[in-house]
């Protein structure tokens, strides 16, 4: 039989993965394709925790590997920051429903403008993980977050060991209330002032979760209180906006301020060894989220029912306890006892699982 040697290749293809004749080296490995909607590479946390479910992937892929069980194909997107961030997610999250992809993990942009994609991808049937933070209507899968809530207590327990409870605590908040995460923090937050009976008064709220947000906020500080001493703390809700105001209060002269904040990123760690204004950040482990996030969403595919709610525990980095902090890719440190006054002493780095509702 004549042939070109394209033709002889289709059908010895075909021979072997149909009529199954047992040609070397010829085998059909399934994949699973997951759409990965990340939301800033501005924002080191977000960066790391990107780290850590690809990471996690690559794991997840070698174990197939050997396995013989699907692997998986990340086909991904970056939001970018701000408004226009939040339409990019909307249009990215369409763009791979209409492609039919396997399963979406989602850093949200904003709990409420992913709604309708997220009820868009219900219809199609493809399962969402969300991550970090929530989407507010629909269906989720699985959501896996850090502990915003404890994020938020931690700093406040501790900015409320270093006053007297009849001394009233003149605050600044800077928070972003556009997603859970950072909501749940302030929650925190205030809820251990008052529950370690400590009293304050919230001067001025600030919104910045990025550095260009938080140039601004910062310089808004400095302008609507520029006498010292008339600022006692400054609460950031994270590190991306975060670190931005305590470089514009370090440059003004503001060391009498004290800055309690949320994520880890290392030049915030390195102020508080520094003592440059930062006396506490509850630090993410950006790494150990994004790879749950990764780790639900596999065992979605593979039928599997993971926990519908875990948290991924956050730590306290202060200058007592900077030393036991691994950084943001892990490994989660040992429990200790708390060397400042809490209602709850000892710390414990366990994964929370949550019951379902």
């Amino acid at each position: 039989m004549e042939t070109s040697g394209g033709t002889a290749m289709i059908k010895s293809l075909w021979l072997c993965g149909v009529v199954m004749l047992g040609c070397p080296g010829w085998a059909e490995t399934e994949e699973f394709r997951v759409g990965a909607l990340y939301w800033s590479m501005n924002i080191p946390g977000q960066v790391a925790m990107r780290s850590g479910l690809e990471h996690e992937r690559a794991a997840i892929n070698r174990e197939a590997a050997s396995t013989g069980a699907a692997r998986v194909v990340l086909e991904s997107r970056v939001a970018g920051d701000g408004e226009a961030g939040i339409e990019n997610q909307i249009q990215q999250m369409r763009e791979l429903i209409a492609a039919g992809v396997d399963l979406l993990i989602v850093q949200p942009t904003d709990n409420a403008a992913l709604a309708a994609p997220l009820r868009q991808a219900n219809a199609a049937g493809i399962p969402v993980i969300a991550y970090d933070q929530y989407i507010s209507g629909g269906q989720l899968a699985a959501y896996r977050t850090s502990d915003n809530y404890q994020a938020g207590y931690l700093d406040g327990e501790y900015i409320a060991s270093r006053f007297a409870n009849d001394q009233e605590i003149q605050l600044v908040m800077v928070e972003y209330p556009h997603v859970s995460s950072t909501v749940e923090r302030v929650n925190g937050f205030l809820d251990a002032l008052k529950q370690a009976g400590q009293m304050y008064r919230i001067l001025q709220t600030y919104q910045a979760v990025e550095p260009v947000s938080g140039r601004k906020a910062g310089a808004d500080i400095l302008r609507d209180f520029p006498a010292k001493g008339s600022i006692d703390v400054v609460f950031t809700v994270n590190d991306g906006g975060g670190l931005a105001v305590v470089e514009a209060l370090a440059a003004a002269g503001r060391d009498e301020i004290q800055v309690a904040t949320i994520d880890g990123d290392p030049q915030s760690v390195e102020n508080i060894r520094a003592g440059r204004l930062t006396v506490i950040d509850s630090a993410q482990y950006c790494g150990p989220l994004g790879a749950e996030a990764m780790r639900a969403g596999y065992a979605v595919l593979q039928n599997q029912n993971p926990p519908f709610h875990a948290l991924v525990p956050v730590f306290p980095i202060t200058r007592e306890t900077v030393e036991n902090y691994s950084g943001w890719s892990g490994p989660v440190a040992d429990p200790f006892t708390k060397p400042w006054e809490s209602l709850d002493p000892e710390w414990r780095g366990e994964l929370k699982v949550l019951p379902a509702k």
